[in-house]
């Protein structure tokens, strides 16, 4: 497939592909760093997040594009409920937060054993309502993404709100910059990005993956894709188990097993991305300062 933004690694790939669609869409741009994309699907629209821009944004099915929060707090990553309210990770405020439906945003979590978070970054929910975010020092390093602090944890880790206490628990520690997020459709195992290298030298650049355990714990980690040079970020399962992860200038989709089978091309540094439309078969794509999508064969696990 010559001359297009797909690049095939595997046959596998024509299970995450369209033979008849060859380029990626621009919706948006004008930002400064987008990131967070997030579909509801019961109004047609997609949220994203423009980080250091302090704004996050809409994009309805008619092309319409506009402020949906400012300021936002320095939202990086978002998701939805069970209930379907979003919930966000806020850089500037350290926290992680809830839209209620009348508008109101509640923090759900802003603190671990006293000390504050760093700031968290991304965001899964799991079916019993439980919140499960990573929490590296991104938004703390500059007053770029957030604002400029010590680390009061002293460390990045992954954190869980419980559904029906709203206690906070640390589930994994040991990485140096956790990043993204997602929960096979089963829920048995956790995905986790270790973006550590983007600004430690020789810090890995990987993604890892967790057993949930029966209490609510997570497993041992085990590596499930090394991107090597490359920083891998934000990134979601389909419904046929494969992973689709930012990392660089493209999207890099990979087997269940952990073969890569395609990579998508793209004119900027992808951030994050998110299945959405109709169909769940649309994904959208934050990458610099831009919002992009394309059709895919495959879909997107369902999110209220």
């Amino acid at each position: 497939m010559d001359e297009t933004d797909f690049e095939w690694l595997d046959p596998r790939a024509i299970d995450c592909f369209l033979t008849n669609v060859y380029r990626v869409e621009r919706l948006a741009t004008g930002m400064r760093w987008t990131e967070g994309p997030v579909w509801f699907a019961d109004q047609n629209c997609l949220l994203w997040s423009d980080v250091p821009g302090n704004r996050m944004w809409r994009w309805t099915e008619d092309g319409h594009v506009d402020v949906f929060r400012a300021p936002s707090g320095h939202a990086n990553g978002n998701t939805r409920d069970r209930e379907g309210r979003l919930v966000t990770c806020e850089h500037q405020n350290r926290r992680v937060s809830r839209t209620e439906y009348d508008g109101r945003i509640i923090t759900l979590a802003d603190c671990f054993e006293g000390k504050r978070f760093n700031s968290p970054n991304d965001v899964v929910v799991k079916s019993d309502g439980s919140v499960w975010f990573s929490d590296p020092d991104y938004g703390i390093m500059t007053d770029y993404e957030g604002g400029r602090a010590d680390s009061e944890l002293g460390c990045c880790c992954i954190y869980r709100i419980d559904g029906q206490t709203g206690g906070v628990s640390r589930v994994a520690d040991g990485y140096v910059r956790p990043n993204g997020l997602a929960f096979s459709q089963d829920e048995k195992l956790l995905y986790v990005a270790e973006s550590g290298g983007s600004h430690t030298p020789g810090a890995p650049l990987k993604i890892n993956v967790h057993s949930v355990l029966d209490d609510s714990r997570l497993g041992p980690a085990s590596l499930f894709a090394d991107f090597g040079d490359v920083v891998p970020d934000g990134f979601r399962i389909d419904d046929r188990g494969y992973l689709w992860s930012s990392a660089g200038k493209a999207i890099h989709v990979y087997a269940p097993d952990g073969m890569p089978v395609g990579r998508i091309r793209m004119p900027e540094n992808v951030a994050n991305l998110a299945f959405g439309g109709c169909r769940r078969n649309r994904l959208f794509i934050t990458a610099g300062t831009s919002l992009y999508a394309v059709y895919t064969a495959a879909r997107g696990i369902q999110i209220p």
